[in-house]
């Protein structure tokens, strides 16, 4: 099964970007479903962002849309999510996620459909 492992967190200003990594320990990235969420503090995990197996294909939050990108380079084996113009209420802990099973796009929002977790990443914006 494939191992997730997220880097890039750490501490920024508000209006700063991060570009957050989740390295995949198997060559067959492109055959999963990946997404990103986040959870803040007594906060349920949110949806950030998702792209299909396969085809590639993204959604992503609507409210995040525009500041948040995600991204999969399947030679590195790696998703991204870049962050743009950060904000105190994006402070949380990130996470990818993935499932072999190919999601229609009602489907990518929900935490229950992905089987495979990172040990997540602390993004804390601050000033």
């Amino acid at each position: 099964q494939v191992q997730l492992v997220e880097t890039g967190g750490g501490w920024v200003q508000p209006g700063d970007s991060l570009r957050l990594s989740c390295a995949a320990s198997q060559r067959t990235l492109r055959s999963y479903t990946m997404a990103w969420f986040r959870q803040a503090p007594g906060k349920d995990r949110e949806f950030l962002a998702a792209i299909k197996r396969n085809s590639g294909s993204t959604t992503h939050r609507d409210s995040m849309k525009g500041r948040f990108t995600i991204s999969r380079d399947n030679a590195k084996n790696t998703l991204f999510l870049q962050m743009n113009n950060l904000k105190p209420e994006d402070t949380a802990v990130y996470y990818c996620a993935a499932t072999e099973r190919g999601l229609i796009t009602s489907s990518l929002g929900s935490v229950g459909n992905y089987d495979i977790w990172g040990q997540g990443t602390q993004v804390t914006v601050s000033s």
